[in-house]
C-alpha cells in the first residue's frame, strides 16, 4: 500500500505543477497586456473621425444644405457616439501580477485532497489490499485453505461492501465444506450485485444441496425466478435434473438435462450429463441414443458404522456427513452424502451424481479420502466436539468391495 500512495504522490505531482505553472508567467503577461495598451490607438482614431464628420456638418450648414435646428440635432448625436464608444473600449486598470497568489496554495491543497477522496470513493484500494491479502498468504510457508479465509474474512470486516471480498470467500467456504457460510457469502454478493441470474443460480444450487439434495420451498421460488428470466440456465437444469433422477421421474430428468446442455460452455459437465440421461434412459429401459454414453464411471461404496464408545455421545437426530475428497486436496469436494444418526449403520454408494459441482467428480481423480462426521449441529464444517472417521487413500480401479469407515474419533 506505501507503493500504492507513492505512485499517487508522483501522479499528483504534475497536476500541481499545471496549478503553478500560470504565475511563472504572470509578470511577462502583465508586461505584454500593458505595452498593448498603452500602444493602442483605438480612442485618437475615434476623434479623428469625430473631427471630420463635424466639419462636414459644419461644411453643410455654411452651403445652407441643412438649417441650424438639424445641426445642432446631428451634432448632439455625434457627441454621444463618441461618448459610447469611448466608454465602451475603456479598460480597467491592470491589476499587479502578484495578486491571488494566495489562492494558489489553497488551490493545491484543494486538489490534493479532492483527489484523494475521490480515490477513497471511485478506486481500488479495496482490491488492492484483497490482493496483498493473497498474496502474503500464497507467500507464507506455513500458507493454507483455513489462513486464506481468515485473511479474507478479515478484509470483509474491513470493507463489508466490495463485492469482490464475498466473490472470492464463497468458492472458499463452498471449498471447505462451509456450505453455511458460502450461501451468505452468496447472499451478501446478490445484495451487492443485484440479483443476476448465474448467481441465484448458484445460490439455489447451495441451498438444494445443504438441504441433502431437496427442493425445498426456497430452492424452488430460487429455481423459478432463474428459468423464467433464463430458460436455459445450465446450473439450474442440472439441479432440478438430479432431483428428478433421486426421485425415479426419469423423463423429467432427461428433458431438464437435455436443456441444462444446450446452455453449457463446460464440455466436461456437458459430458457428465450425458451420461446421467444414459442412465436414465436406461432405468426407463429406453436404449440409450447414439450420441449418449453409458454411465461406467467409478463408484465408490461406503460402510459407515460407530465406535461403541462414542454412542452415549451423539443423539439420533445428529447429522452424518459423508465426504470424499481428492487425496491432494486441491479440488472441492468430489461428493458428498448426507444422513443421520439414526441411519447407522448403513452403507451408501457414490458416483459422479453425487458431485456437488460439474468440476470436481469422483470420475476425475484415481485416488480419494473418506471422512464421516457427526454434528450435533448440523455445519458443514468441523467444529470442535464433533465425531469423525476416516479412511484412505482408496485407489477407486480397486474398490470393488465396500469401504469401511468406523466413527471412531473426536474433532479438536
Amino acid at each position: 500500500m506505501n507503493l500504492l500512495w507513492i505512485a499517487l504522490g508522483l501522479l499528483l505531482l504534475p497536476a500541481l505543477w499545471l496549478v503553478v505553472l500560470p504565475l511563472r508567467r504572470a509578470a511577462e503577461v502583465h508586461a505584454a497586456q500593458q505595452a498593448y495598451e498603452t500602444e493602442q490607438r483605438d480612442e485618437a482614431q475615434n476623434v479623428a473621425a469625430y473631427r471630420r464628420r463635424l466639419a462636414s456638418l459644419e461644411a453643410a450648414r455654411e452651403r445652407g444644405e441643412i438649417d441650424a435646428a438639424r445641426f445642432e440635432e446631428s451634432r448632439l448625436e455625434l457627441d454621444r457616439s463618441l461618448l459610447e464608444d469611448t466608454q465602451a473600449r475603456r479598460h480597467a486598470p491592470l491589476k499587479s501580477p502578484r495578486a491571488g497568489r494566495a489562492l494558489v496554495p489553497v488551490l493545491m491543497v484543494a486538489l490534493a485532497v479532492a483527489s484523494l477522496v475521490w480515490y477513497q470513493r471511485e478506486g481500488a484500494e479495496g482490491d488492492l489490499a484483497l490482493f496483498a491479502a493473497r498474496q502474503a498468504v500464497v507467500d507464507s510457508p506455513d500458507a493454507s485453505l483455513t489462513m486464506l479465509i481468515e485473511r479474507f474474512e478479515e478484509q470483509a470486516e474491513r470493507q463489508p461492501d466490495n463485492p469482490k471480498v464475498w466473490l472470492a470467500l464463497f468458492p472458499l467456504y463452498r471449498d471447505s465444506g462451509q456450505f453455511d457460510k458460502a450461501i451468505v457469502a452468496l447472499e451478501r454478493l446478490i445484495a451487492l450485485e443485484g440479483r443476476q441470474v448465474n448467481l441465484l443460480a448458484q445460490l439455489a444450487q447451495m441451498e438444494f444441496f445443504v438441504a441433502n439434495r431437496t427442493l425445498t420451498d426456497d430452492v424452488q421460488a430460487l429455481a423459478d425466478e432463474v428459468l423464467a428470466r433464463d430458460p436455459r440456465q445450465p446450473t439450474v437444469l442440472s439441479m432440478l435434473g438430479l432431483e428428478a433422477f433421486d426421485h425415479g421421474r426419469y423423463e423429467d430428468a432427461i428433458d431438464y438435462w437435455r436443456r441444462a446442455i444446450a446452455g453449457m460452455s463446460n464440455p466436461d459437465a456437458a459430458e457428465a450429463l450425458r451420461s446421467g440421461i444414459a442412465t436414465a434412459r436406461q432405468r426407463l429401459g429406453v436404449a440409450p441414443e447414439s450420441s449418449e454414453t453409458p454411465s461406467d464411471g467409478p463408484s465408490l461404496t461406503v460402510n459407515v458404522s460407530l465406535a461403541e464408545h462414542l454412542r452415549s455421545q451423539v443423539s439420533e437426530s445428529d447429522t452424518v456427513f459423508v465426504v470424499v475428497r481428492d487425496v491432494e486436496g486441491k479440488l472441492p469436494p468430489l461428493a458428498v452424502e448426507r444422513a443421520t444418526v439414526a441411519d447407522l449403520p448403513f452403507e451408501v454408494t457414490l458416483d459422479d451424481s453425487d458431485a456437488m459441482a460439474p468440476m470436481a467428480r469422483i470420475s476425475q481423480v484415481d485416488e480419494v479420502s473418506l471422512t464421516v462426521r457427526v454434528s450435533a449441529s448440523g455445519e458443514a464444517m468441523p467444529q470442535p466436539g464433533d465425531l469423525v472417521g476416516q479412511a484412505g487413500p482408496v485407489t477407486l480401479a480397486d474398490a470393488k468391495d465396500p469401504v469401511a469407515v468406523t466413527i471412531d474419533g473426536i474433532v479438536d
